[in-house]
């Protein structure tokens, strides 16, 4: 089943252009991308020119497979949108990368910038990225971030914090940060960085290996944090059944690792295991479903190739002892955010992943048999927008983030009839 999951959603064509996470202005500075940033950028201007440009206040009907849908923008003028949630009462939270953090009410008014949230190192990828709800929010009003923080010395890292916002709304108080990803690195690329709550309470946050040799070959050393998924309490301190507790030759928070760049993350609403997708490099981006303990093979073996044209180590695609993905796609989608569809808003898209794509400017909406990919869809592709993250509200209909530096956008899809 796993062999054919991969082989439906997979092609054997590759991008004629290396970019890293297939995200060229992110990576702008790494050598050998400026070719790629040109031509993604020229590709782009034709997708918008042909596409119908929506206003605040326009509604579009859109055909999808499985009927039409509504599409809206609720906001706009946002920098850089990274992450998305809902709030109980259906009012929208979202960070922006250059560290601001903002409400958008259900009547679409967007706030201020929230006071309190904590320094971020603003370089190439990093910022402030996730932002979640906290399960007991409407007891405890606790948001969560995961963004690149800054250290003394000029490096940086995945950091996890958490704070209360206060009663108006305004600001998040009695921040405290819960886990720091070590060691940290002067880079600008591959941070990861979501924050999943599991059914049990316990969260887990996804983090990238950092890009450059020689740090990317610690995804497969156990006792560092890069290129590794993690379990934590709430606290910040390990589950006492994490897979690697008790071994001295391993953080005790690890629960995966062989990991690249994952930037998405859900739970399964049947099995409540975590799924994930994650960036390869020049094609090869995976869906995974992290076992406790797994090895993902990062960079020992790729799905895809090196931004050179050169093979991923010794040019495999799997080894023994190494865990194979539940799917892959090459030409790269650039996976960022996820999330499973469960609500009757959608009546055709129930059990459904919804997988938000940078360079696909797409929604992938992904059909599944269990643990198999058997058929999947774009939505919303010809609007020609990098799309960050995408989330379900309260009310079954889908939200989701436009990647623009200066215009960034929160669209809305509803059912259309």
């Amino acid at each position: 089943m796993v062999g054919s999951a991969i082989a439906m959603v997979s092609t054997t064509s590759v991008p004629i252009h290396p970019t890293v996470e297939l995200d060229a202005k992110d990576a702008v500075k790494t050598a050998g991308e400026h070719l790629g940033r040109m031509a993604l950028t020229l590709v782009a201007s034709v997708l918008l020119l042909g596409a119908p440009e929506l206003s605040r206040a326009q509604t579009r009907t859109v055909g999808t497979e499985k009927g039409p849908l509504l599409l809206s923008v609720v906001a706009r003028g946002l920098a850089q949108p990274w992450g998305v949630d809902l709030l109980p009462n259906g009012a929208i939270i979202v960070t922006e990368k250059p560290g601001r953090l903002r409400i958008v009410d259900p009547e679409g008014n967007l706030s201020a910038p929230l006071g309190g949230v904590p320094p971020v190192a603003v370089v190439g990828q990093g910022g402030l990225l996730d932002v979640t709800v906290d399960p007991a929010f409407a007891s405890n009003r606790l948001l969560w971030l995961a963004y690149s923080e800054p250290a003394s010395d000029g490096a940086n890292s995945t950091a996890v914090a958490h704070g209360r916002l206060s009663a108006d709304g305004t600001t998040l108080e009695d921040v405290t940060v819960i886990f720091r990803q070590l060691p940290r690195y002067p880079g600008r690329l591959h941070f990861g960085a979501r924050v999943v709550f599991a059914r049990d309470g316990t969260l887990f946050v996804t983090l990238g290996e950092r890009f450059h040799r020689p740090w990317r070959e610690q995804a497969q050393d156990l006792r560092s944090h890069l290129g590794k998924v993690v379990r934590l309490q709430p606290d910040g301190t390990a589950p006492s059944d994490n897979p690697f507790i008790g071994r001295d030759d391993a953080l005790p928070e690890l629960w995966s690792y062989g990991h690249r760049n994952v930037q998405g993350g859900a739970i399964h609403p049947g099995t409540g295991k975590l799924w994930i997708s994650e960036h390869g490099p020049r094609g090869g981006d995976e869906l995974n479903i992290p076992k406790p303990g797994g090895n993902y093979g990062w960079p020992l073996v790729s799905h895809g190739v090196e931004y050179s044209g050169r093979p991923v180590g010794r040019g495999r695609r799997w080894a023994p002892g190494l865990e194979e993905p539940i799917a892959t796609w090459t030409p790269a989608i650039a996976p960022s955010g996820m999330t499973f569809y469960t609500d009757r808003a959608f009546p055709g898209w129930q059990g459904n992943l919804l997988v938000s794509g940078l360079r696909a400017r797409a929604i992938l909406r992904l059909e599944l048999d269990g643990e198999s990919v058997v058929h999947e869809e774009r939505l919303i592709a010809d609007e020609g927008h990098r799309i960050r993250d995408v989330a379900v509200g309260p009310d079954g209909v889908v939200y989701a983030l436009t990647d623009d530096d200066q215009d960034g956008r929160i669209l809305r899809l509803a059912p259309g009839g």
